[in-house]
């Protein structure tokens, strides 16, 4: 995806910006800088991608697994310090909605893997296990709002962006069923749904992969949406 459909800052000359008169606007170098920062949407999607698809084989139980431990280092690094990253990256591009949804879900990984640290002393606290679902219940309630929130900021976006915010919520909401029930089938769904998720971001970000090389055998589209001409 390029800048410009991202709604990002793309690199912008002093001839660019003048006016009818031959004089630069008095907002020229406050609202337009020039940006030499590469994309780094494909990092934090990619990244966001495999922590997603791993963790959702562990609620769907895949090979018998049923403690999701394992996704603690992908969670930290992975999931975690790369999207926390590209968050930081698309700020300075100009990308508002990259940089909350990339830092946000940075932060949700660490601390998700937080909670599984036997060091933290988080999940030891617990001495009741129906309290402990409760709260990780809670936990997950408030990143499904989150995740609501970014899906209607997503509406006019793309296809791509709305099928990943909207798949993303609806997984976000069925774990969050699963710790206050106990429903193993609703985990399990959860897990699908956020299997899905994790093939939209893989999509998604390789087709912004794609859109950032000069030459490449392909390109894949989105459903990036016309812009408004008033």
């Amino acid at each position: 995806m390029s800048d410009i459909e991202k709604g990002g800052v793309s690199a912008t000359t002093p001839q660019d910006a003048l006016g009818n008169n031959g004089v630069l606007p008095a907002s020229y170098g406050q609202a337009v800088r020039p940006s030499r920062i590469g994309n780094p949407g494909a990092l934090g999607l990619f990244s966001f991608a495999s922590t997603t698809f791993i963790l959702s084989l562990y609620n769907l139980q895949t090979r018998n697994i049923h403690a999701p431990n394992v996704v603690v280092g992908m969670a930290i690094f992975c999931g975690g310090l790369a999207q926390l990253l590209a968050g930081m990256w698309e700020f300075p591009r100009g990308n508002v909605f990259g940089g909350t949804a990339f830092s946000s879900y940075g932060a949700f990984w660490m601390s998700y893997a937080t909670i599984f640290i036997p060091g933290s002393g988080i999940s030891t606290a617990y001495t009741d296990p129906i309290e402990f679902a409760n709260a990780v219940g809670i936990y997950l309630v408030s990143w499904t709002m989150v995740t609501f929130f970014l899906f209607f900021a997503s509406l006019r976006k793309n296809w791509g962006f709305i099928s990943l915010f909207g798949c993303l919520t609806i997984t976000f909401a069925l774990l969050a069923a699963g710790e206050f029930t106990g429903s193993v089938m609703s985990v399990k769904a959860g897990g699908g749904f956020g299997a899905i998720t994790a093939f939209i971001a893989y999509y998604v970000g390789l087709s912004e992969l794609l859109a950032s090389e000069d030459m490449v055998v392909l390109r894949l589209p989105i459903g990036v949406f016309p812009k408004r001409v008033d």
